[in-house]
């Protein structure tokens, strides 16, 4: 491409650059691989511009780096004289280099002397942070590269506060200049670059040492970011001492050879390499500017040891070398402040820079800290649970609170108080007290009438639209006026006067109008034109939709004439709100799309007014239809359903009873007033006030509002008096109000504030300065930037100072109002407030002094021991054998003496109502370890020993041998002696401390599998059980994952032209990780409170994702904050259970008679041959495809390690595979080496506290050990030595300390024992197996495509095989094509989808052959089957045409069915044709 064609491509793009472009200078630095363009313009070329022109380039130069630069030196004298007219290009620059700090840009003054460039910012905050980021150096290279000039820039803070700061910038100037010239800038070059003593010799001025002694003497402000020093701590963890100073990690490229950086490690890996002679230490660190990863190779022995010639194996590395590297990168944490020098290179296995690390000094850290002798306290702080808003867990901000010895910290969620429990458990033990509240969303329900009278709809009533300046309606402006008429339901005359402000108009306010200034220069103002209207308006009432906008507009207007009026209001938002409740959206333009309105020309005032009186017209025939006549009558006639104007709240909590009550409010908000947030109208506030404080919030609070709006002296004292506390906060907060124009600077927003103040004065109410927290330190705002961007906010980047503030920042904030005053607001106040709140809990005292409040029925005990005894004695004789006696003995004394036998009682009754019903249940968990469940039939796992019964006698053999038998199933068939009957072979012998532990100390969980089908109703049975008001769902709360963060983090940088590696990303990741964004339901969980009670004692409550048309209400606590608290009730929906439903309905077969000590069915687990298929013929070693649990290509090869060949193997795989890193790198690896077999391995938990008991540990230790170990917590020193003292296997020490999570044996035992039912199924029903399994269990299956032969079936597995990211559905579509090849090797092929024979969703068996159901289609759903299958009911379908009526059929589905041959031979239509 020549440089012709390359400048055309360009001025295609970007037109205004049309001849200022001189013909580029290209240069290709072949080592580096990259292009350097630079074009000369005689123009300034602005930031969107250029990132514009980079993309194009970018897009020509595709296929290597690219670094573009447009100079303008014939501008450089213009940019010295007139630096007002380059301002915004830099701050451009700024903004997409620092975009951490983006909301103090458009503050900052831009002033030049001579060669002098001075940028005033508007606080001591925003000057102190970016002149630690270097934006001076940044600006001195950006104004020699565009203008080839060498000037100086210097940094101030406007206003009084500078001079407070000069002794802090004299100083920090001898630090580190902050007016760079070019010289200076080339000094700073990387250290590798300069000769090895130049960084030695400026180290000599010890800066971080002359920091100490000013900062120890004048306490300045603590930093705004993490600051980083020069002074180390200790010696180095790695290599040597370094004196270089550190560059900014952005300015880090792949050439830069060895380099220093300092930052703060995020993230720290190890991983052993080459057989364990090698560690890679790998940790990420960052400055704040970007982040890289830092790489170093750790050998634990030196490898230049050995000698050349010897060839024999080496040594294993001992211990004592381990520890010594082990020593080293213990050193290394993430959050401390490391120095690190290393080569600067492109990581080709992490895809971005990283630096091989030579060196690691650790340094100091210095923190925000108060100072203050008396410290304030938060009453308006947020949580990462203020729904994609606020970024911070309360844990860290109560940590902060408490390390900056706070007395009080408040926690005050928007409109929600999930983050209560991790705030309770963060302050338990801790000397600073929680003030539990909530910033709610206050709202007066709406009348669609203000000052209504009796006048019919007939009568004439004016409808206006006003489009005006801004939004404040004491300060905005009319800029057009359209009003008409509308009598008797029809538009008799209408006025339009476009209105000259006196004063700019801002280009948003064009962009919506269409208005400009031109159109109203010549115009006539409001002193003629707001007469002219009230002359048209009369005595009429007025209507506008949003109508107190328009009507405090108008009085606004009046009031600057000397001017009143009075007169009815009516607002068609409201009307519309509650005439129409199920719309989504109000809007004018829905409203009118709702009612077939036609609106043209929005947002200009008389076609607005027009369309208004229209939808005005048909609302009152409408009301009228209902009776109602007069606007009165509207008032009196339509309650509710209309949420009108909403204001922030904040309620403290001060007492338990406000505790509950706050529950009361949220939970009103989220089930009655949700519309996009949770509303609480002021008579509930009213009503449920005992035990409640409650403060007037933020700007967007009521009173701050009415203050804003200059409304009378007399209505604020009203407004003021509904609160016990008034709110201030830092002028920063609100400084939108001035970039929007509502307020005129910041001594506007200041004025704000003192009227507040008087106020508070006046009335006798305190008044209290609060930062309105959302993340904890001002770097952090780059997070809520990013998550803020991702939902669509176009000010994101402006982000206000909402950071956690110390004492002395927040004295400062209110200097203006005088020492006294501002030392009264920021400590004072709000510690009389803390003062008032009681020692609180986040739930109820138990009245017994124990944690969880168990429902409770009178006859549950008496019940649950009949049943026991009663069975216990069918299966056993009376008398029973010892060994039954006393483990009933032991369960029933536990379970009744802990109250849990309610819990039982529940249980059974659930499983009895389903077994009527005809469908299984499967239980899940620890509840196969009690021996009682199985004699209540809450389980089919029998917990006792392996023995024999016989059900004729019923009589129990035990005498068995146990060293040889763990499961009583594998015990050889035997005959009864006393009547010759074979006997029942029982047990699995699973001690029932598992379940409850030794002494109570461990809440049971009694979790049910349902069939899928009936899981509703149990739920329904369990709240018919308890109660309405009784029963909820579990609730979850739904964060920002890793996944989700990255796509905000790389759509926010992507959209700004910011090029960062992926470490950066993932820091900023981090950063937004967490963050509430939804709510939901637990699939299974049932929460039960006691009668007594009531939920709101122990949480509020909601719909899940706040779906108003969920028919469950949830728990708004996420239930694993309250688990040991209420009582949950597992009622899971399962396949499995569905599946024995389906099979046992076509074989006629009860799953009860089904054996599972059948030879063939164990043979399936180690080959297909039962099957009558070669391992060859299905390419699978097992016969497992399908068999829920052993099934997937995982299990299967741990059954090609284990050979199991008895249900005790299948047990232990079962809780193998269940498990997290219990087999892969664990057991695998014990078994493969001979160290252990499969029985002696850790497999369920059960195994560890079995072996320990054995071995002679404590019972209660070997308990604790293992619930430990389950829960992935390691072994804690006195568990090991335990474990030491009575001789345990080192491997299994090992093992556990690898453990995450471990399954119960009782759990394994049923999901083994349904597994076993299924396959018994596959051997001897395969046709019923097979038409059962797709149905159930079939969703990858797509009749469309997988009717095919055997070895098309094998080619399109071995596809999906070899796919390197195969999605879910390919996975599924696997699964399927294993089964249908199995099936078709057993001689069973599908028949297509037929109009007349096939089901809506069931595969039905149909001569030896299985017919595929309408749903097997991919893309026809049921909803679209049922219709079609109801049709043929009536009659055959007689033609395409017909089908489509009938059936309701779309063309979508006739061409799936026309496709697949189900349509073949069908007429198009029902016509005869005569030729």
């Amino acid at each position: 491409m020549s440089y012709e064609d390359l400048l055309t491509k360009i001025y295609n793009e970007l037109p205004q650059l049309k001849g200022q472009l001189h013909t580029p200078h290209v240069v290709y630095v072949k080592p580096q691989g990259k292009v350097y363009i630079t074009f000369q313009s005689d123009v300034l070329v602005e930031e969107a511009a250029f990132l514009k022109m980079e993309r194009v380039l970018r897009q020509v130069f595709s296929q290597c780096p690219l670094a573009l630069r447009v100079v303008s030196p014939s501008l450089a004298q213009d940019f010295l004289a007139h630096i007002e007219n380059y301002k915004q290009v830099f701050v451009d620059f700024l903004k997409r280099n620092y975009p951490a700090s983006i909301s103090w840009m458009d503050q900052m003054d831009w002033r030049c002397d001579g060669e002098r460039i001075t940028l005033t910012f508007p606080d001591p905050f925003s000057l102190e942070f970016m002149g630690r980021q270097g934006v001076a150096a940044r600006l001195v290279q950006a104004v020699k590269d565009i203008f080839g000039i060498e000037v100086k820039v210097e940094l101030a803070v406007a206003g009084d506060q500078e001079a407070r700061l000069a002794a802090l910038r004299e100083e920090r100037r001898k630090a580190q200049e902050q007016a760079y010239t070019l010289a200076q800038l080339q000094q700073s070059a990387p250290a590798e670059k300069q000769p090895r003593k130049e960084p030695a010799e400026k180290r000599e001025r010890k800066p971080a040492e002359k920091r100490d002694k000013p900062e120890a003497e004048a306490k300045p402000r603590a930093p705004l970011a993490p600051m980083m020093t020069d002074h180390a701590l200790g010696k180095p963890i790695l290599g040597r001492a370094i004196a270089e100073r550190p560059v900014e990690m952005k300015e880090l490229t792949s050439d830069a050879g060895l380099v220093t950086v300092q930052g703060d490690i995020f993230k720290l890996e190890t991983k052993e390499l080459k057989g364990g002679e090698l560690l890679l230490l790998t940790f990420a660190i960052t400055d704040y500017t970007s982040s890289i990863l830092c790489k170093t190779f750790l050998r634990y022995r030196n490898r230049f040891g050995r000698k050349k010639d010897d060839d024999a194996p080496p040594e294993p590395i001992t211990a004592e070398e381990r520890k010594a590297v082990m020593d080293k990168v213990e050193q290394i944490k993430v959050g401390m402040n490391v120095k690190v020098r290393g080569e600067c290179l492109y990581d080709n296995f992490a895809h971005e820079l990283s630096i091989s690390v030579r060196d690691v000094v650790p340094m100091e850290r210095v923190e925000r800290e108060d100072t203050a002798e008396e410290k304030r306290v938060e009453l308006h702080m947020h949580t990462n649970m203020s729904t994609m808003d606020a970024l911070t867990p309360a844990g860290d901000l109560i940590k902060r609170a408490i390390k900056w010895g706070h007395p009080a910290v408040a926690i005050t969620d928007h409109g929600v108080v999930q983050s209560f429990p991790a705030a309770f458990n963060a302050v338990k033990g801790k000397d600073i007290k929680l003030i539990p509240g909530c910033e709610g969303y206050l709202i007066d329900e709406a009348e669609i009438v203000q000052d209504p009278d009796d006048r019919d709809f007939d009568e004439p009533i004016i409808v206006l639209d006003f489009e005006s300046t801004g939004l404040n309606t004491n300060t905005a402006r009319v800029i057009e006026i359209g009003a008409v008429k509308l009598v008797g339901g029809t538009v008799t005359d209408s006025m339009s006067i476009l209105v000259n402000p006196k004063q700019p108009l801002k280009p948003k306010i064009t962009e919506i109008t269409g208005i400009t200034d031109m159109m109203l220069a010549d115009k006539e103002t409001a002193e003629t034109a707001i007469p002219k209207l009230m002359e048209f308006i009369g005595d009429c009432p007025i209507a506008a939709h949003n109508a107190n906008y328009d009507a405090s507009l108008l009085r606004a207007e009046l009031r600057r004439l000397g001017l009143q009026w009075q007169a009815p209001v009516l607002d068609t938002l409201t009307f519309a709100r509650k005439l129409y409740p199920d719309m989504k959206s109000h809007k004018l333009g829905s409203v009118c799309k709702h009612l077939g309105v036609s609106l043209k020309n929005a947002h200009r005032a008389v076609h607005d007014a027009t369309a208004t009186a229209l939808c005005l017209a048909k609302m009152y025939k409408e009301a009228r239809e209902r009776g109602i006549n007069t606007l009165r009558g509207l008032n009196e006639a339509l309650k509710g359903g209309a949420i009108g104007e909403s204001f922030h709240i904040i309620l403290l909590v001060k007492t338990q009873k406000g505790m509950e009550n706050l529950n009361r409010l949220v939970s009103i908000g989220h089930l009655d007033y949700f519309r996009r947030r949770p509303h609480m109208p002021r008579r509930f506030i009213q009503k449920y006030r005992e035990g409640l404080i409650v403060g007037s919030a933020c700007e967007a609070g009521e009173l701050f509002r009415a203050v804003l709006a200059g409304e009378s002296w007399d209505k604020l004292k009203k407004i003021a008096r509904f609160y016990d506390y008034l709110e201030i906060q830092p002028i920063g907060n609100n400084a939108f109000l001035v970039r929007e124009g509502q307020v005129a600077d910041d001594e506007g927003l200041r004025e704000l504030n003192r009227t507040i103040v008087r106020l508070g004065e006046e009335l006798g109410i305190p008044v209290v300065a609060t930062g309105d927290v959302h993340f904890l330190d001002p770097h952090n705002a780059i997070n809520r930037a990013i998550i803020q961007a991702g939902l669509g906010y176009e000010d994101c980047d402006q982000q206000p100072p909402l950071y956690f503030k110390t004492t002395n920042e927040m004295l400062e904030e209110f200097a203006y109002l005088g020492e006294e005053k501002a030392r009264e607001v920021v400590i004072t106040n709000p510690r009389k407030i803390a003062d008032q709140v009681e020692a609180l809990r986040l739930f109820p005292k138990h009245p017994k002094g124990e944690d969880t409040f168990q429902p409770f029925w009178p006859d549950a005990a008496d019940n649950i021991q009949n049943m026991s005894w009663g069975t216990a004695k069918d299966w056993y004789g009376d008398p029973l054998p010892d060994i039954v006696v006393k483990r009933l003995e032991k369960e029933l004394g536990s379970i009744i003496g802990y109250g849990f036998a309610t819990l039982y009682n529940i249980a059974e009754r659930l499983v009895k109502r389903s077994l009527d019903d005809g469908y299984l249940v499967g239980s899940r968990g620890s509840v196969g370890s009690s021996f009682v469940a199985c004699m209540c039939g809450i389980t089919e796992v029998n917990a006792l020993p392996p023995h024999y019964r016989c059900p004729h006698c019923h009589k129990g053999f035990f005498d068995v041998d146990k060293s040889k038998y763990k499961v009583g199933v594998d015990l050889p068939d035997k005959d009864c002696p006393l009547c010759g009957r074979p006997l029942v072979k029982d047990g699995f012998d699973i001690p029932f401390e598992v379940f409850l532990g030794f002494a109570g100390d461990k809440v049971p969980d009694i979790d049910l599998n349902f069939s899928g089908e009936y899981q509703s109703k149990a739920h329904h049975q369990v709240v018919e059980l308890f109660g309405e008001g009784h029963v909820f769902r579990a609730g979850t709360v739904g964060t920002l994952a890793d996944k989700t963060a990255y796509g905000y983090v790389s759509k926010y940088l992507e959209e700004r032209g910011i090029q960062c590696g992926n470490t950066e990303k993932e820091r900023l990741v981090q950063g937004c990780v967490g963050v509430k964004r939804t709510t939901g339901q637990h699939p299974a969980g049932m929460v039960v409170v006691p009668k007594e009670y009531e939920i709101y004692q122990f949480t509020a409550v909601q719909h899940p994702a706040d779906d108003l048309n969920s028919e469950f209400i949830t728990t708004h606590f996420d239930f694993n904050s309250m688990h040991d608290i209420l009582v949950k009730l597992d009622c899971l929906g399962h396949d499995d259970p569905t599946m024995i439903h389906e099979l046992c309905g076509l074989t006629g077969i009860d799953f009860r008679d089904i054996p599972l000590d059948d030879p063939a069915v164990r043979s399936l687990f180690h080959s297909p041959e039962a099957l009558g298929v070669t391992p060859e013929q299905i390419d699978c070693t097992t016969g497992t495809f399908g068999i829920p649990e052993f099934g997937t290509a995982f299990v299967r090869g741990m059954l090609d390690d284990t050979q199991p060949s008895t249900m005790e193997e299948l047990i232990r795989i079962s809780g193998l595979s269940h498990g997290t890193d219990v087999w892969l790198g664990n057991a695998q690896d014990i078994i493969r080496s001979g160290t252990a077999k499969l029985n002696e391995c850790v497999c369920c938990r059960d195994d560890i506290m079995n072996y320990l008991i054995d071995k002679g540990v404590e019972p209660k230790l070997a308990f604790t050990t293992m619930e430990a170990v389950r829960k992935g917590k390691g072994l804690k020193p006195e568990m090991e030595q335990a474990m030491l003292d009575h001789d345990v296997a080192p491997w299994f020490i090992d093992s556990c300390k690898k453990i995450k999570y471990m399954f119960p044996k009782g759990h394994a035992v049923a999901y083994v024992t349904m597994a076993l039912r299924i396959a018994w199924f596959k051997v001897h029903y395969p046709l019923a197996y097979y038409a059962s399994y797709f149905t159930v269990r079939g969703d990858g299956f797509d009749a469309a495509t997988m009717l095919v032969d055997p070895e098309t079936c094998r080619a399109k597995i071995r596809e999906i095989k070899n796919m390197d990211n195969a999605t879910a559905k390919d996975k599924d579509a696997q699964t399927a094509l294993e089964l249908v090849l199995e099936m078709n090797m057993r001689g069973i092929h599908f028949l297509p989808v037929d109009l007349y024979k096939s089901d809506a969703r069931k595969f039905l068996i149909e001569d030896g052959a299985i017919r595929c159901p309408f749903t097997s289609l991919g893309g026809l759903g049921e909803s679209a089957a049922l219709p079609i299958v109801a049709a043929r009911e009536q009659g055959p379908f007689l033609s395409i045409e017909d089908l489509k009526e009938r059936g309701k059929v779309g063309n979508g589905v006739i061409e799936l069915l026309r496709t697949h041959g189900a349509l073949e031979g069908m007429s198009e239509t029902s016509q005869l044709s005569m030729f």
